[in-house]
């Protein structure tokens, strides 16, 4: 019996989340409320309430759900043997964020998550430590690049890291906004910026 409760409190509790999301997307994070969700979801107040507290739990735990898949994902290619070159994980990333992004994915809340960030400390610092998480991905990455010989030894790889984090918003904008951006363009723009002829020479 109580595994079969527990299979039905998550059940339930994936019913909040996905009906939280649908009304996200539709409706925009700052414009539903919770009557919203309720309605969406089928369900009372009280039973919506033992699941979560108020609506920034229901956010964080979208944020968390799509965050997860993505760090599992991003961590095994960054920690996969043989090591992969940098062009390749960026497109199997960026394919990633598209699966992800698409139609009702629920990687199109992260703009309105950065957004909401801005101004509320809660969420501040639940986007914030996730998008750490997958920063430090980048960071361990590139240390890895070093290790093997693949960039010079005085690499200040916590730039590195930072700046190819810094790629993939820019991917989920252009994908959200002007639908023009593939993996295949991410593969090629990497392959096309590294070369040593355009990088300033030091002394």
């Amino acid at each position: 019996m109580p595994r079969v409760s527990e299979e039905h409190l998550e059940r339930r509790r994936r019913q909040i989340l996905e009906a939280a999301r649908t009304c996200f997307i539709r409706k925009g994070i700052h414009a539903t409320s919770m009557q919203d969700i309720f309605a969406e979801a089928g369900l009372s107040a009280g039973a919506v309430y033992r699941y979560f507290k108020s609506k920034n739990e229901i956010i964080e735990a979208n944020i968390a759900t799509v965050i997860g898949d993505l760090r599992a994902f991003f961590a095994a290619l960054a920690e996969s043997d043989p090591l992969l070159p940098v062009d390749e994980v960026a497109e199997r990333l960026a394919a990633r964020v598209v699966a992800l992004s698409d139609e009702d994915g629920p990687l199109r809340l992260a703009p309105q998550a950065w957004a909401l960030a801005t101004h509320d400390p809660e969420i501040a610092a639940y986007v914030a430590d996730n998008v750490t998480g997958l920063r430090d991905t980048w960071t361990r990455y590139v240390r890895r690049l070093v290790d093997a010989g693949l960039l010079p030894a005085d690499t200040d790889v916590a730039a590195a890291g930072k700046t190819l984090f810094a790629l993939f918003p820019g991917f989920l904008i252009q994908r959200l906004l002007l639908k023009d951006f593939t993996p295949e363009d991410m593969r090629r723009g990497v392959k096309a910026l590294t070369r040593d002829s355009m990088l300033t020479l030091t002394t």
